[in-house]
C-alpha cells in the first residue's frame, strides 16, 4: 500500500484505521481528500497524509502558532486576481521571492509565492531553495502556473534592442528590482550566462518593488528596459522580448494546506475562470497548475 498513489475505499479505511461507514461520512461532509472515477471513490495517499498531519494535536506549550493569512513573496498579476476572485480572504505582501521564503520560515506568512533562479533553465530552483531550509521540513510546494518572463522595452522599441547583450551594449538604462526578487535573480543569471559582466549594465535610478513599478519606470522614461512577465508588458502597452518560462510555486506548511482560505484559493485555481483569465493576461501555461511539486 505504501507504493500506491491512489487508494480504494477499503484500502483508505484500512490506512486510516476507520470503518468504511465512517469514511463515507467524512466523504459526504467533504472533510477528506478524494475523487470519484466511474462511480468509485479514490483517495490520494499523500493527501490523506497531509489531512492527518493537519489535525495533529501538540503537547501543551508546543502547539505551533498559526501564521497570519497572508501570501508573501513574488508579485504576479494572475495570482493577485485569483486571491481576489476566489474570496479566500488572504492578504498580499509582494516583496520578492526570497523575502517571501524568509517570512514563511519565520511563520510571518501562510503562503509564499516563489520564482527563484539558479540558472535560467533550472526548473528546480524553487524546490532546491525549500529543501535548503531545514525548518521547512513540512513544506508543500504547489505549482500555481508557468509564466513567461522577458525584457520589457518602450513601445515600438525605439532603441532597437533585440536582447540583453544588445541592451547592455547600447547603454540602455535597466530598471532594477530589489535584491532577492526573482526577476532580479533572473537578470543577473542571464547576464552571467551570456558572459556579460553585470558591472557594464547601466542602472536606472531607484528600485522597483514590483513588476508594475518596473513597467511604470519604463513608461515614464526613467528606465529603458527591465525584466518582467509578459502579462505586465501587455497590461502597460510595452514591447516584450521573450526570454524564459519559469515556475511560480505556492509554498506552505502542511498545517496550512487544509485551511479554508487555502482550499478556496486552490478550488478557484481549478475552475474555468482561472484558465479564462490567464488567457486574457497572456504569457501563462496552466498545464500543471495545482499539481504538488514537493511534499516533504
Amino acid at each position: 500500500m505504501q507504493d500506491q498513489i491512489w487508494l480504494t475505499t477499503e484500502e483508505a479505511a484500512s490506512y486510516l484505521r476507520l470503518k468504511d461507514r465512517k469514511l463515507y461520512e467524512l466523504v459526504g461532509q467533504g472533510a477528506v481528500p478524494c475523487t470519484k472515477v466511474s462511480g468509485k471513490w479514490l483517495f490520494p495517499r499523500a493527501g490523506l497524509d497531509r489531512w492527518l498531519e493537519a489535525g495533529l494535536a501538540n503537547p501543551a506549550g508546543l502547539e505551533a502558532t498559526s501564521p497570519p493569512p497572508i501570501v508573501g513573496g513574488s508579485q504576479d498579476s494572475l495570482l493577485e486576481l485569483a486571491i481576489r476572485e476566489s474570496g479566500c480572504g488572504l492578504a498580499l505582501l509582494a516583496e520578492g521571492s526570497q523575502a517571501g521564503l524568509d517570512r514563511l520560515v519565520r511563520n510571518e506568512v501562510a503562503i509564499a509565492a516563489l520564482h527563484l533562479h539558479a540558472t535560467p533553465d533550472d526548473d528546480a530552483a524553487n524546490l532546491a531553495a525549500i529543501r535548503a531550509e531545514a525548518s521547512l521540513h513540512d513544506a508543500v510546494a504547489i505549482n500555481f502556473a508557468r509564466r513567461e518572463q522577458g525584457l520589457l522595452v518602450a513601445p515600438d522599441n525605439p532603441l532597437g534592442i533585440d536582447g540583453l547583450g544588445a541592451a547592455v551594449a547600447k547603454g540602455a538604462r535597466f530598471a532594477q528590482r530589489q535584491r532577492g526578487a526573482g526577476a532580479q535573480l533572473l537578470l543577473l543569471s542571464l547576464l552571467e550566462r551570456a558572459g556579460v559582466p553585470s558591472g557594464r549594465m547601466v542602472v536606472a535610478d531607484g528600485i522597483c518593488a514590483t513588476g508594475q513599478d518596473l513597467a511604470l519606470a519604463i513608461r515614464s522614461g526613467r528606465a529603458d528596459c527591465g525584466i518582467a512577465a509578459r502579462a505586465i508588458a501587455m497590461a502597460f502597452g510595452l514591447a516584450f522580448l521573450p526570454l524564459v518560462w519559469e515556475h511560480v510555486d505556492l509554498v506552505l506548511r502542511r498545517r496550512s494546506y487544509f485551511e479554508p482560505a487555502t482550499q478556496k484559493l486552490l478550488a478557484w485555481m481549478r475552475s474555468p475562470d482561472m484558465a479564462a483569465r490567464a488567457k486574457e493576461f497572456g504569457g501563462y501555461d496552466l498545464s500543471i497548475s495545482g499539481s504538488v511539486r514537493l511534499n516533504r
